[in-house]
């Protein structure tokens, strides 16, 4: 296991890039109880055995927080597993609960500010790109998708839908039809899309669209 931090580069930020509104949410309402939460990530797996990730390749979930993929990833056998949040809460809660993560390093990091230092065979977001409402975020988080991956690497990326949520924790949301995501990422290879309706813990109904492909 390796937890490292970074500092911000000086870029000024609102709450989405602000680590104290992202633990505020954690402990008000628990890992379990946020809105995002699922017990199985199975669209995620779903698609990153599409694009080959499982079990052998590395893996760079952004925006994983306390998610339970990092367990599943590490069940599936990946050797190689970063998972990058603002929060420190969530890396915590995440961290507390996996057994063996020899194989995990944590980093807690705005993704817009944050430097690879690597490179990593797949890029996995759940819900980081629909918080990027201004189009000079939307561009440094591409730079940072294509500057983290190794050439010909995959990518797996789910945001809400074009009738899906206007705003999450109180934040206003960016909603993607598929054309809108395929027009983001520009010339890339894509090897599947696909809908998933995802059940909040209140009961709520949030449509995603999930594109998963290669640079």
């Amino acid at each position: 296991m390796r937890f490292e931090t970074s500092t911000s580069c000086g870029r000024t930020v609102g709450p989405v890039g602000d680590p104290l509104h992202w633990d505020d949410r954690y402990r008000s309402i628990g890992a379990r109880g946020v809105s995002w939460f699922e017990d199985r990530p199975t669209t995620s797996l779903e698609l990153l055995d599409a694009v080959g990730a499982l079990p052998a390749q590395s893996v760079i979930d952004v925006g994983g927080g306390a998610s339970n993929l990092v367990d599943a990833l590490l069940a599936a056998g990946c050797p190689d597993i970063t998972v990058l949040d603002l929060s420190a809460e969530a890396l915590a809660t995440a961290r507390d609960r996996v057994t063996d993560d020899s194989r995990v390093t944590w980093k807690q990091a705005d993704l817009l500010d944050w430097e690879p230092g690597r490179r990593w065979d797949i890029w996995h977001d759940r819900a980081v790109l629909h918080f990027l409402v201004l189009d000079d975020d939307r561009a440094m988080y591409l730079d940072r998708l294509r500057r983290s991956l190794a050439p010909k690497g995959a990518f797996v990326i789910g945001a809400f839908a074009e009738d899906g949520p206007t705003e999450c924790s109180g934040l206003p949301v960016q909603r993607y039809g598929p054309d809108d995501l395929l027009r983001l990422l520009g010339d890339v290879e894509i090897i599947e899309q696909q809908r998933h309706v995802h059940t909040t813990p209140a009961g709520i109904a949030q449509p995603f669209n999930w594109i998963a492909g290669r640079l």
